[in-house]
């Protein structure tokens, strides 16, 4: 089957598969479960490695609002990047949630995030940046010893990000 490429930076956009036989039952089907917001703090900047550019994040509070995920980020995580040649952000971030009912859940949160070239100078400077120019896209893992929690280490999730000049706006829906 050949599809026309969709463009990263034009969310308005969407892949259509035409009906030619696939079963609709490997559809993706995707439920809200969170929106976060990540606080965050100066970076500490690491410099050139053969990587690419290496920058710490630390991660200073939050909070998480959604049908199945609510509590307050902790302070203590980070988020361990990788500044690539070819302009493309590599996230690692490691943090953990309160949950309201007093549940401790650990995330790890992997993505890329990749944008105009004066568009992501400006997120690296901490300026303000259009969500709309910049590809931020993420697959947290969770674990949790409260049983109640269980079913999040039993799914693939997805997460969509913005990154603001103090903070990290996540959505992040499971794949049923």
């Amino acid at each position: 089957m050949q599809t026309a490429p969709v463009p990263a930076h034009n969310p308005s956009q969407y892949l259509r598969i035409p009906n030619n036989g696939i079963s609709p039952d490997i559809v993706i089907e995707l439920a809200h479960i969170a929106d976060l917001v990540v606080y965050v703090g100066e970076p500490v900047e690491m410099g050139a490695t053969p990587a690419g550019f290496r920058r710490v994040i630390p991660i200073t509070g939050g909070e998480a609002r959604g049908p199945r995920l609510c509590g307050r980020v902790l302070a203590g995580g980070a988020d361990f990047q990788i500044l690539r040649p070819d302009g493309v952000a590599e996230l690692h971030a490691r943090y953990a949630i309160e949950t309201a009912d007093g549940a401790r859940v650990y995330i790890e949160n992997s993505g890329l995030r990749h944008g105009p070239p004066e568009a992501m100078e400006r997120i690296r400077r901490g300026e303000p940046v259009d969500p709309g120019l910049i590809y931020f896209r993420s697959s947290p893992r969770f674990e949790t010893v409260d049983e109640r929690y269980g079913w999040l280490m039993k799914y693939v999730f997805a997460g969509k990000g913005i990154r603001r000049p103090d903070c990290v706006e996540l959505g992040i829906f499971q794949m049923l």
